[in-house]
C-alpha cells in the first residue's frame, strides 16, 4: 500500500525524477511559461511555489538552498532579484495549470503551467531579434539582381 507516499513516481527512478523536476523548474523559472503533461505539471506546481517561497526570505541560507536544489545561478537570482518582488504580497499560489487538451501522437493529456502575473516577453528569451537592416540588405540586392 500507498500509505505517506506523497508524490507520483512518473514511471521514473529517483535520479531520473529529480533530474526532471530540476530541469522543468529551470524552464519554468527563466521562461515563465511551459508546455508538459499534465501528470508532470501537476507533480511541478508544488515545488515551483516552494521555491518561489523560499526565494523570498533574504538571507545566505536561502540563496544557497535555492542555487542548489535549481543547480542554475542564473535561475536562483531571476527568482531572488525578480520573482520574489513580484509575488511579495502574495501568499502562496504563484503558478497556475490550464489543460491543453491531448497530445497528437499517443494522447496524452497536456497542460501548461505559467506563473500567475508572469511577464510575456520572457517566453522569447533565447529566440534573437530580428535584424531589420540585414532584411533590407536582402531586399535591396534582389531588387538589384531583378533589375
Amino acid at each position: 500500500m500507498r500509505h505517506g507516499m506523497a508524490n507520483k513516481k512518473l514511471n521514473r527512478t529517483s535520479e531520473h525524477r529529480k533530474a526532471l523536476l530540476k530541469n522543468m523548474l529551470n524552464s519554468l523559472i527563466k521562461y515563465e511559461q511551459i508546455k508538459t503533461t499534465l501528470p508532470k505539471a501537476k507533480f511541478l506546481k508544488p515545488q515551483a511555489d516552494k521555491i518561489i517561497t523560499l526565494g523570498k526570505k533574504e538571507t545566505l541560507q536561502t540563496t544557497k538552498m535555492l542555487v542548489s536544489q535549481l543547480q542554475d545561478i542564473k535561475s536562483a537570482n531571476k527568482v531572488k532579484k525578480t520573482l520574489s518582488k513580484r509575488y511579495e504580497k502574495r501568499n502562496g499560489g504563484y503558478t497556475r495549470i490550464i489543460k491543453a487538451g491531448f497530445r497528437y501522437g499517443d494522447n496524452a493529456p497536456m497542460a501548461i503551467i505559467e506563473f500567475v502575473d508572469r511577464d510575456v516577453e520572457a517566453k522569447r528569451v533565447d529566440k534573437p531579434k530580428k535584424d531589420t537592416t540585414k532584411e533590407t540588405q536582402k531586399a535591396e540586392e534582389k531588387k538589384q539582381a531583378t533589375a
